[in-house]
């Protein structure tokens, strides 16, 4: 069986990451060179990042390619210094790593092509326009979950369908996601795989950290993701005030960043539990570590959740969780807690009982961290390695 080359084309890359995507990029290419994949990892601007299991490409500045891309760098930089005075925005970035991605294309020698989520679309179809090989549309969110449903970007949208319709294979992080593809992009489902997200190894920490919250009564629910209408941060916050009724000896982090950051912080104050919510900002390394390990529950209250890595990372360091229903994630973990979204009086009850009852949170978070160390991006990689042999042959 032949090893293929992909060009992979990104939006971000660790530890230059603002959530998810880039983690499921790092993690899956990483898995799929273990498996003798070769990948060429495009990214749309340099940055001091490196991989030694890929080699990247940074497409504003490459030594490497620069002097036979003259041209189209030169017509990259003047595009973008016109549009700096109407306003510079992210689909002007989008077309013009497009521009760069033809030309990269034209250099490199690969097998497939994959591009990762709407923002990578246009390059990944400007390879294919000029090399003719595979093209393979990974989607880890629809502008549908982003907006949930409410004031859809019509550019964006459009970017999504023209990706889906001319890719070869669409792959989607989730069965969840796969029915929102076939239903609001009208994808016939026998073109989309559901390539399900994972997590690498994490360090066990079986509840035993060394990281405490306070101590004595002292509780600690924890919120970790993008600050944005996506993620429910703001039913966490009314379920945070059910629970702050019931027991005042439970605070609440919220981990993350987005534009909803201001609106949270006052309707943390409106509410009266100002003095319960810690906004952390956002959070990685150690001090993800340490968060997860303080916290007696993750909660993750999305909308509309693609998959849910977070709620991977927090079972595997031993903290119990509790799901939307609305979530990938929930196809390979069982071992959790689930409610509607827009439930926050069960939201809050589930929450009280694991921090009540220590049966159930101590039988929650053995029973999850025993379930998500056998999710790897192994698993992942050979679906995906799966993928590529169907598509070359």
């Amino acid at each position: 069986m032949r090893q293929p080359t992909v060009l992979m084309f990104g939006w971000e890359f660790p530890p230059f990451n603002a959530g998810g995507l880039g983690v499921a990029c790092y993690g899956l290419a990483k898995a799929l060179a273990q498996q003798g994949v070769k990948i060429i990892f495009v990214l749309p601007k340099k940055l001091p990042c490196s991989a030694d299991f890929c080699r990247i490409i940074f497409a504003d500045n490459n030594e490497r390619i620069i002097k036979n891309l003259y041209s189209a760098y030169s017509t990259f930089h003047s595009e973008k210094n016109k549009s700096l005075s109407k306003g510079w925005g992210l689909l002007e970035e989008v077309k013009l790593y497009a521009k760069i991605a033809r030309e990269i294309a034209k250099k490199e020698n690969f097998d497939i092509i994959h591009a990762h989520d709407w923002l990578s679309f246009p390059a990944g179809l400007a390879a294919k326009e000029v090399s003719g090989k595979p093209l393979i549309a990974h989607i880890h969110a629809t502008e549908f979950d982003r907006t949930g449903g409410l004031n859809v970007n019509s550019d964006v949208f459009a970017i999504e369908k023209q990706g889906f319709e001319m890719a070869d294979k669409v792959a989607a992080v989730s069965n969840f996601t796969k029915e929102k593809v076939e239903a609001n992009y009208g994808i016939d489902k026998n073109k989309i795989a559901v390539i399900h997200n994972a997590v690498d190894h994490i360090r066990d920490s079986s509840g035993n950290s060394s990281y405490k919250w306070q101590g004595g009564k002292a509780k600690l629910v924890l919120f970790l993701g993008r600050l944005t209408l996506q993620k429910g941060p703001d039913y966490f916050l009314l379920t945070a005030k059910k629970v702050a009724d019931k027991n005042p000896d439970v605070y609440f982090a919220m981990a993350g960043s987005g534009d909803m950051q201001r609106q949270l912080i006052n309707q943390a104050i409106d509410l009266g539990i100002s003095d319960k919510v810690i906004f952390t900002g956002f959070l990685r390394g150690d001090d993800l570590n340490k968060i997860y390990q303080m916290a007696d529950l993750y909660v993750m209250p999305s909308v509309s959740e693609p998959f849910g890595i977070t709620a991977l990372e927090a079972a595997g360091r031993g903290t119990p969780i509790l799901i939307s229903k609305q979530s990938g994630v929930s196809e390979v973990i069982k071992n959790c807690l689930r409610v509607d979204f827009w439930d926050i009086n069960q939201m809050a009850n589930k929450i009280l009982a694991v921090l009540q009852y220590p049966v159930l949170k101590n039988t929650l978070r053995e029973n999850s961290q025993q379930e998500v160390a056998k999710i790897n991006w192994d698993n992942s990689a050979k679906i995906c390695f799966n993928l590529y042999q169907e598509l070359l042959h």
